[in-house]
Formats: C-alpha cells, structure tokens, sequence
C-alpha cells in the first residue's frame, strides 16, 4: 500500500506539483509588496512635510499614525471573510486570487503617487486585494494535493517559507531604497514585486489547471445556510436577547465614539449572533463543547496579535527615534529591523517543530491549547527585553539594538508556538461543514488584534514606552498563565480531538510528522 497520491497530469518539481512553486512565488512576491509597505506605513505616517532626507511625511502625531495602523492591518485580515465567501459563491479560489492580484498592484501603484486621496485609495485597494488572494492562494495549495497524499504537510511548509522569505526580503530591500531615493520609491517597489507575482501567477496558469475551480454547489439539505441561521434567532429568546443587547451596544459605541468603531461593533455583533445560532444548531453535546473550546482558544489570537503586532507600530517608532542602529560606522534603516522575525522563522520554524513532537513522542504536554498558552508567554517575554531598552533610553538618551533583536527573538519562538498550531487546531476542532467559516473568524480575531495593537501603540503617547512595554508583559504572561492552569478542563470539553495523533513513518518521510489517523 502505497502512501503517496498524485493525480496523473500533474507535472511535478523536486517531488512536488510545479504548481505549488508557482503558488509558493506569488505567495512570496504577494507578502513582499505587503511586509514592505507595512514597515514604511507608520514611519512614512509619522515624518515631518518637509526637512526629511527621505522626502516628505504626512506629519501626522504617532498617536494618529498608530490609529490607521490598526484600523489597516485589522481590515486586512478581516476582508479575508468576504474574500472568501466570494470565491466559494461566485469565483473560484483560481480566479478569485487573480482578481486579487490585479487590484493590489494597482493599489500599490496609487500610493506611488504623493496627494492624499491616492494614500487612502491605495490602502483601500491594498486591503481588497489581500482579502480576496490571501484566503484563496492557501486553499489552492491544499487542492494540489488529493487526499491521503503524505507530501501535504511538507507541500504547506515550502509554501510557508515563501510567505516568509518574502517578508525576509522585503524588510531587508525596501529600507535601503528608502534611504537613498524616498518614501515613494520603497511603495513603487512594493508595486513592481507585485507585478512580479501577478506576472509568475499568470504564466502559471498552465499548471494550475485542475485546482481552484469554481464549482457550483448542489442542492444539499445539509448545505449551511447563513440566512436561515439569523431567520432562527427569532424563534430562540436566550440568543436574541444576546445580540439585541450588543446591537444597542454598538448603536451607543456609533455615538460616543466615532463611526469607524461603530461599524465595527455592528459587524462584531453579525459575527456573534451567527456563531451562538451555529452553537445551538449543533446536535451533539460533544460538538458544543468543542465549538465552546475553540471560541476561546480566539481569545488566545487576539491577545497574542494585540502584543505581536506592535512590531509594525510601536516598536518601529521605537527603533526610529529611540534605538541606536549605528553598526561598524553605517547606520541600519528602522526597515531593516522588521526582517529578524521572518528570519527567524526561517531559521528555528523547523527545530520547534520537531521539540514539539518528540514531546510528544514522550507522552508530555504538547496539546494545541498548551502550545498557544505557552507561546503568549514567551512572547510577552520578549517584551522584557523592550523594557530594558526603555530603562536604558530614559538613562542615556538612547538604547542598544541588541534588545530589539533578543525581542523580536522571543516574539518569533511565541510566534512559532501559536500560529501555525492555531489553524491546525481549527480543523480539530471545528464542525466540518462550519470549518471554512471557523477559519474567516480565525482571520477576522487576527485582524481584531491587529486593532488591539493599533489601541495599545496609541496609548504610548501618553502613559509612555516603559510603561506600555512593561504592561504587555504583565499581562501576556498571567494571561498564558491563567489558560494553562484551566488546560484540563479545557481538554476535557475537546473529548479527545487530539488523542487520536499518532507517528506516520514512511519512506518518503523526513523525521517524524504528526497526523491525523
């Protein structure tokens, strides 16, 4: 019995389909132009109009420029759930991440330009476009692969390299192109690597025949219907009470805030009432709990993301302003620094994992809910380091880059501990015909700590560096803390998900991997 499974027209490269190389270069080009842009988002916010080398700002206060940041980097990610909606319902993954592709790089191209209406028309454009390929392009690799083929887990992982190599690069490019020729040469480059992609996914095409297709859905009484779900709330009082409540919530937060956050309450509370509705449709008290457990497990996401993402913001106004980056005579671009994480991803993604499942080779703690809890920790460790950097600035005016890269360190390990094991955990746990949704959520808590971040930066202005860096790590540690010390109960309401794992030794494996019997 063979362990392998490959479609027969399927060309393949270094024992892979050649199309998940295509997949993995747009991926790589993709997450260039959107790390590049990210690292000069805030910078390029904060600089004065006038008297900077790298040409003109928009003058905006950090406490600004750290509120769009979130209000970005959370739209991103929470775009994904229409993005998604519109390649299972009209599209196609294929066809969807074309799209995509196409409105990103003319996004990108109007932030080229210097006025303002083309700096929020490309942002725009930019998130519609991450929206409806991001999703996609990761569900395309899947189909590459039919079911029952070992090289699936290890097709992810050279398509997670790519994400990562293309960060890597960008952080280490774009800041020397900003130094020498402008704010706006580092977004036209952003531009020209997507153009890179587009242009690799378009010849690419050839290979990608029999994946990503739109395939209408047929008449299937199990098939989920949102509408029907909300038309339900009205016949169950616990729930509607429930969202009725948040509802007149989000009316008030419209009104005493502003009305970006008001939308969002409005959207928060949809996405409330569809999950309560998904969890009294379920008929099995085993199915509940584990939905229950899995909503909590988003806690986890945004708190994590709500810390991890100050690395765009908070922290790259740091390393700006406050950081000596002077090394052998040359002075680092503040880009630059964005690259450790990618970096190190690169280089320890591989020794976590294998930590992690000779653990459980030995029968000690390695459950998702562990993992996650654990890297909140480390990484709010790593805001320790932050600390020491601030104490070190307010005693001598300035403070040494070795802390960033101690941080951004321990951010990546925690990273490594709670990323890719949260998707993963999804698929546990989630009721097969609510996964797709379940993962759009996962998106869209992402993107909610995405605008965590954003709040937390923003609050910098006042209360200061130390204090915001010291709070994270109080926090992130007793909040991982408090998860593992409720871990037992927690993996009782999962009734084993994760029992069934065992060791899958094969030929074509390299070590050991972890799956699903």
């Amino acid at each position: 019995m063979t362990n392998t499974v490959k479609a027969a027209h399927q060309k393949e490269l270094f024992g892979h389909p050649v199309g998940l190389y295509i997949l993995f270069f747009t991926e790589m080009w993709e997450r260039f132009s959107y790390y590049g842009m990210r690292a000069l988002l805030v910078l390029y916010m904060t600089t004065e109009t006038i008297g900077d080398e790298r040409g003109a700002g928009l003058g905006w206060t950090s406490k600004e420029a750290l509120a769009l940041y979130g209000w970005y980097t959370m739209l991103v990610y929470v775009a994904s759930i229409p993005g998604g909606m519109i390649a299972d319902k009209i599209l196609g993954q294929k066809k969807s991440v074309l799209l995509g592709a196409i409105i990103l790089c003319l996004g990108h191209g109007v932030l080229v330009l210097t006025d303002t209406w083309a700096f929020y028309t490309g942002l725009g454009l930019v998130i519609l476009g991450v929206g409806l390929l991001k999703p996609n392009i990761s569900t395309m690799v899947g189909g590459l692969y039919k079911e029952g083929d070992i090289r699936r887990d290890k097709g992810f992982s050279i398509f997670y390299i790519g994400i990562n190599l293309g960060s890597l690069l960008a952080t280490m490019i774009i800041g020397v192109v900003v130094a020498n020729w402008g704010w706006h040469a580092g977004f036209g480059l952003a531009g020209i690597a997507m153009v890179f992609g587009l242009l690799n996914y378009v010849y690419g095409q050839k290979f990608l025949k029999e994946v990503g297709n739109y395939v209408p859905n047929k008449i299937d009484e199990n098939e989920v219907s949102y509408g029907k779900l909300y038309a339900k709330l009205f016949s169950s009082p616990k729930q509607l009470v429930i969202v009725a409540i948040l509802l007149i919530a989000s009316i008030y937060g419209w009104y005493t805030l502003d009305w970006g956050f008001g939308l969002l309450f409005i959207f928060l509370t949809a996405i409330t009432a569809l999950l309560v509705m998904i969890y009294k449709d379920l008929d099995s008290q085993v199915f509940k709990d584990r939905f229950l457990v899995l909503l909590l497990s988003f806690i986890m996401v945004i708190i994590f993301w709500g810390a991890f993402e100050q690395a765009g913001g908070l922290m790259n106004l740091y390393t700006e302003t406050n950081t000596d980056r002077n090394l052998f005579g040359w002075e680092i671009p503040t880009v630059m620094f964005q690259s450790l994480n990618a970096g190190f991803i690169i280089l320890f993604a591989t020794l976590i994992a294998s930590i992690w499942a000779k653990r459980k080779l030995k029968g000690k703690e390695a459950s998702s809910l562990f993992k996650m809890a654990l890297g909140i920790i480390i990484m709010g460790f790593g805001f320790l380091f932050m600390v020491f950097a601030a104490i070190e600035f307010e005693k001598s005016g300035s403070s040494s880059m070795i802390w960033l890269v101690l941080a951004y360190l321990f951010h990546t390990i925690g990273e490594l501990c709670i990323s890719p094991v949260a998707l993963s955990f999804i698929t546990k746990l989630a009721p097969v015909k609510y996964a797709s949704l379940m993962m759009g959520v996962y998106f869209a808590a992402t993107g909610l700590g995405n605008k965590v971040a954003g709040i937390v930066g923003e609050s910098a202005s006042e209360y200061g560096e130390l204090t915001i860096f010291s709070g994270i790590v109080i926090f992130t540690v007793i909040f991982g803390l408090l998860f593992i010390m409720i871990l037992k109960p927690l993996k009782r309401l999962t009734h084993g998900a994760e029992e069934k794992e065992r060791v899958l030794k094969n030929d074509e494996a390299e070590g050991f991997e972890l799956v699903e019997n």
